[in-house]
C-alpha cells in the first residue's frame, strides 16, 4: 500500500509528502526525512540525495521557500496549489452540493466526538441549527 502511494508517477509520491508535511508546518530537510520516516513506520526514509534536490526544484518553480532558519515553507502558490494536502481543504467550496458535502463531513466529526465533547459550544450550535431549520422553512433566510 505504501509503495504504491510513494513511488507512483516516477517520484511524484516524495513531492506529495514533502507538500504534505510543510502546509502543516515549516520543516527543514532533515525533518521532512525524519517525519516521513516516522509516518511509514520505518518503512522508509528518503535520502538526502533526493530531498534537497527536491527542495530545491520546489523552491525554483515557486511553491516553497527557505526561511532563514532553515526551515522550508510553502509560499501562497504553493498552498493554493497543494493545501489540500495538510488534511484540510485548499478551497472554499464553491458549489452548493459541496458544501453540504463538506457540512455533513464536519457534522460526522462532530458525532464521534460525543456529547459531553460539545457541551461547551451547545448554544452556538443550537443558534446554527435554528438558522438551517429557519432556511429550510422559507423564513428569513439573513435573520441571525
Amino acid at each position: 500500500m505504501w509503495s504504491e502511494f510513494l513511488y507512483h508517477k516516477r517520484g511524484a509520491g516524495l513531492r506529495l509528502w514533502v507538500m504534505a508535511l510543510l502546509s502543516k508546518s515549516p520543516k527543514n530537510g532533515a525533518e521532512l526525512m525524519d517525519e516521513i520516516e516516522r509516518m511509514t513506520l520505518g518503512f522508509w526514509r528518503p535520502s538526502p540525495g533526493s530531498m534537497y534536490p527536491l527542495l530545491e526544484q520546489l523552491s525554483e518553480e515557486g511553491l516553497v521557500s527557505k526561511r532563514q532558519d532553515g526551515k522550508y515553507e510553502l509560499t501562497e502558490k504553493g498552498k493554493v496549489e497543494y493545501g489540500h494536502l495538510g488534511w484540510g481543504p485548499a478551497r472554499a467550496p464553491a458549489t452548493l452540493p459541496e458544501m453540504i458535502t463538506e457540512m455533513s463531513g464536519y457534522l460526522s466529526f462532530m458525532e464521534e466526538q460525543g456529547k459531553a465533547s460539545l457541551a461547551a459550544y451547545r448554544d452556538q450550535l443550537k443558534r446554527i441549527a435554528d438558522r438551517l431549520n429557519r432556511l429550510l422553512e422559507g423564513g428569513d433566510d439573513h435573520e441571525r
